[in-house]
Order: structure tokens, then C-alpha cells, then sequence
């Protein structure tokens, strides 16, 4: 992965200059470490006229595999082969960007304490980069380079010079002149554009990442044609995100045409209106709930079973007396989805001990989840059929039988509290079935006396006086013979609780 920046000088301002203003000597040849490989840093050429540094990225493809525990997207094998397999080591990407970022930081800053005046002064640069990934062919790259003041030769690459009826390759070989920019700037651009036009960032894509995208597009991104198509490609696809971004672009803007700071557009609403609440989302008053209930009994060791995308293991590594959290999902890319949202190959030795993720179905026993204290199936049950509920019951309550399993099911009585649902609506498409509060009871007091608990209920949201509240929780715990383990004794207790 190949990158050169070119400029050129007179005696009284020399082209090495550019050394100075990389803060990288042009006589030495430098090394540095990377995430993904190593980066070098040399002066192919460096006199008074011309001076070209060359930035060369060596991939390291066994790194970027255990950076991504070794699976590609969802954990299909293809793409796990496409981890090794692949073009990496040798176009320029966001990985090539990132080493932009780590080697010439300062620079990228438009920071040099040797030559401020330098820094702050546009300077002929020619940027040229053999092999780019252009999904969107040579027109893209001119539409995103152009509106900068950059002069852009985007060269299509060809598939096998030896068979050229077999066409162009997605890459191009791009060469970049101006004359009118400083060399932050050119950094900037490049930083954001080079995965853009690759279309892909080999990394996972974090909130932080807008403020990255904000710092980089200072000054230009605000008013970029292709804005949007910038912002969402640099923040691969996430809707959320590029939302986020798309309107803080746009208070920029406004700021500019209206001469103001953004600050003072951001606090145009009033203090009061700042005030107001917004209500609490229901699937976080449920965690809560949960959360509450597992320190009550005093849970160590948690079973998250149907953990889905990891909210509630996350929720559970945040408080440390929580020793040992399984999380386990019949899904291969939810769970591929949670290991992201927990950094699970960022994560610390010791904070990583206390968490595994496990692929496994809830309609066979799993000799794994044996010994737990608690173990946790919040909106799962419904999202099977009623028949392949009795598994379920004996593989969580007569085969691995924790001290307590918290169960958490929609009330379908409160659906008619819901203005956006229609009549006669469940509220997911994936649900098999919803039940009322009695039927609820019913099934509950029937699994506890099966297996030898005791079993208590508790609301979950606005209990209504006329449909009770919009989820139930049933609380069940194991009975010792003879031993009350509630307000009642024996193993067919029912115990009605109120939410604190």
C-alpha cells in the first residue's frame, strides 16, 4: 500500500521544507507500528527543487484477522477466507488512511513549530497513489476530489493487460495537483476520501467516529456536493450515525451563512424546553427491572439467555458484582453483532474473563449452562411456537435449573395503549404469540410446580389500572423442601410482587 506527496521549491523557500512540516527528516528512513502492519516513511528525492516523502504501508493479514477474532461479516466462512484472501496489503484503504492520521498527526493539524509560516501557506503538491479501489469508477473520484480545488487523472486499472478485452479492473490509478492548498488540508482529504471511494472501512465504527469525520471536514465537508454521500460512506451505512452528522454539517452551515457561532444556533431553543423529559424507553426500564432484581437475589453468575445483540451483557459488565456473564443466542451474526458492541477484542484480559458468548438453541439441554445463579430469558419466549415451549422449559428449568430465572414477556392487554399498533397487531413480526396477564400466570405457576420453584410477578413499565403494565416479569426461584424461599412455602407458591 503506496502513497507519495510531491512538492516543489525555490532557494528562498526550499521543497524540504516538506520535512519540516511532516516533522519527518528527509535523510532518514523511518519506521513505525500500526494496528494493522507497519508503516515507512522515506525521501525517495529531497533538494531545493523537489522534495517527494512516500508513505508505504505493510499489511500484517494474520493481525487483521485476530483484530476481527478471526471471522469475517456474520462469521460466514467465505468471508472468514476473504479475511486472508483479499487486496489489503496492496490499495489504499481506510487502513492507509488511518496510518495518514498516525504518522503525519501534526501535520494533518496544520501544527510545525519550525516553520509556522510554512504550515499556514498553500504549496504545489502532487499526490499520487498507484492502486485506489473506486466503487463508482474514475467519475466518482473526479466528483469528490474536484469540488476541492484539486486537478484529478483517475487512470482505470485493467483486469490483465495480457487480455484487455476483458476490461477495467474497480481500481484506479490516482494522481492529485493543486497549487492552492496547505498540506493539512490535503491530509484532511485525503483522510476522509480514501475510504469513502473504497467504500469501506476495515474497522468497526464507533459513535467517536463523527467527531473524527467533523474535525476532518472542518472547513470543506459543510459545503461539499456530495455531502451526504461522503458522510454516509465514511460512516459505513449506519443510518444513526450519518443522521447525527448530517445535522451538525447543517448547524455548520448555517453558522457560516448567518456569520454566527454554532454554539449560538445550537442554544436557540429555550432553557424550559430543555427541561421537558423525555420518557424513559421501555426496553431500558426492562434492563433496569432486571438489573434490580439479579442484585436483589444476589446473582454473580448470570445467564443472558437469548442475549440477542448484547444490550443486557453490556448492561451486566458494567457493575462488578456480576463475576461471570454468559451471553447465549441461537444467532451467529447477532452474536457477531454483540461481540462488536462489547469490543470484545479491545476489551482488557481481566474484564474479558468475565464474559463468553455462546451459540446454542433453548430446545436442548446444554451441560454449558449448568451451576449459574440466575439465568435471564427477556422477550424470548414468545418468539417461539407453543409447542416447542415444554423444551425450552426443561432444557432452562429442569436441566441447567439456576437458583432464579427472571422471564419477561409483552402483556398483550396493553397493546391497545399503543396509538402505532394496529388493532389485532402483535408487536414484533417474529412473534409466535402474546399473552395476557392470567394466561402468563397460568403457564408460569404450571413450569414452577413442574420443577420445584417458587414463582412471584412483577410489572415492568406504567402498570395501568385497566391492562396492566406493558411487559410482566415472572421471578422464579428455586423451593427447598420445607424451606420457604418467599412469603409462601412449598413448590407451588405463587407470590404476587409489586415493582419498587
Amino acid at each position: 500500500m503506496f502513497l507519495t506527496i510531491t512538492t516543489t521549491g525555490t532557494p528562498e523557500r526550499p521543497a524540504t521544507d516538506l520535512g519540516f512540516l511532516l516533522h519527518k527528516h528527509p535523510d532518514k528512513a523511518q519506521v513505525f507500528s500500526t494496528s494493522y502492519g507497519t508503516a515507512h516513511v522515506l525521501y525517495p528525492e529531497a533538494d531545493a527543487e523537489r522534495c517527494t516523502v512516500a508513505l508505504l504501508l505493510e499489511v500484517d493479514a494474520v493481525a487483521l484477522v485476530r483484530r476481527g477474532k478471526g471471522k469475517g461479516r456474520g462469521g460466514a466462512p467465505d468471508a472468514a477466507l476473504a479475511q486472508y484472501v483479499n487486496d489489503r496489503p496492496y490499495a489504499a484503504s481506510s487502513l492507509l488512511a488511518v496510518a495518514l492520521s498516525a504518522v503525519f498527526s501534526s501535520a494533518m493539524r496544520g501544527v510545525c513549530g519550525a516553520r509556522p509560516e510554512r504550515a499556514r501557506q498553500p504549496l504545489p503538491l502532487r499526490i499520487e497513489i498507484p492502486a485506489l479501489p473506486a466503487r463508482g469508477g474514475p467519475d466518482l473520484v473526479r466528483r469528490l476530489f474536484e469540488p476541492l480545488g484539486w486537478t484529478v487523472t483517475a487512470e482505470p486499472v485493467a483486469l490483465d493487460t495480457e487480455f484487455p478485452q476483458w476490461g477495467d479492473s474497480r481500481y484506479v490509478r490516482l494522481v492529485l495537483e493543486s497549487g492552492t492548498l496547505t498540506l493539512a488540508a490535503a491530509l484532511r482529504h485525503l483522510y476522509v476520501l480514501l475510504p469513502v471511494v473504497d467504500d469501506a472501512k476495515h474497522y468497526w465504527v464507533a459513535p467517536d467516529e463523527v467527531d473524527k469525520l467533523l474535525r476532518a471536514g472542518e472547513g470543506w465537508l459543510p459545503g461539499h456536493p456530495e455531502q451526504k454521500l461522503i458522510t454516509s460512506r465514511y460512516l459505513s451505512r449506519r443510518w444513526s450515525l450519518t443522521r447525527q452528522a448530517m445535522e451538525r454539517l447543517e448547524l455548520v452551515r448555517l453558522a457560516e451563512s448567518d456569520d454566527s457561532e454554532v454554539e449560538d444556533l445550537d442554544n436557540a431553543v429555550g432553557a424550559e424546553t430543555e427541561e421537558v423529559e423525555k420518557p424513559t424507553p421501555l426496553a431500558v426500564q426492562r434492563r433496569d427491572a432486571i438489573l434490580a432484581a439479579l442484585r436483589e437475589y444476589g446473582a454473580a453468575r448470570v445467564l443472558d439467555l437469548g442475549c440477542g445483540q448484547g444490550q443486557l451483557v453490556q448492561a451486566l459488565l458494567k457493575d462488578p458484582r456480576f463475576t461471570e456473564i454468559v451471553g447465549l443466542d441461537v444467532s451467529v451474526r447477532a452474536l457477531a453483532i454483540a461481540s462488536r458492541r462489547l469490543k470484545l477484542d479491545r476489551m482488557g484480559e481481566r474484564q474479558a474473563s468475565r464474559v463468553t458468548l455462546l451459540q446454542g438453541s433453548l430446545a436442548y439441554t446444554d451441560n454449558r449452562l449448568k451451576g449459574y445463579d440466575a439465568a435471564v430469558l427477556s422477550e424470548v419466549i414468545e418468539h417461539l411456537d407453543l409447542p416447542r415451549l415444554p423444551a425450552l422449559e426443561y432444557a432452562v428449568f429442569g436441566s441447567a435449573r439456576p437458583r432464579t430465572v427472571l422471564v419477561t414477556t409483552p402483556n398483550v392487554e396493553y397493546n391497545v395503549r399503543w396509538e402505532s399498533l394496529p388493532a389485532g397487531h402483535v408487536r414484533h413480526r417474529d412473534h409466535r404469540f402474546e399473552w395476557t396477564r392470567e394466561e402468563f400466570r397460568q403457564w408460569a405457576a404450571a413450569v414452577a410446580e413442574r420443577h420445584g420453584y417458587e414463582v412471584g410477578f412483577r410489572p415492568v413499565g406504567p402498570d395501568d389500572p385497566e391492562v396492566g403494565p406493558p411487559t410482566q416479569m415472572a421471578v422464579f426461584t428455586v423451593s427447598t423442601a420445607g424451606t420457604s424461599t418467599g412469603t409462601g412455602t412449598g413448590t407451588d407458591t405463587v407470590k404476587e410482587e409489586k415493582a419498587a
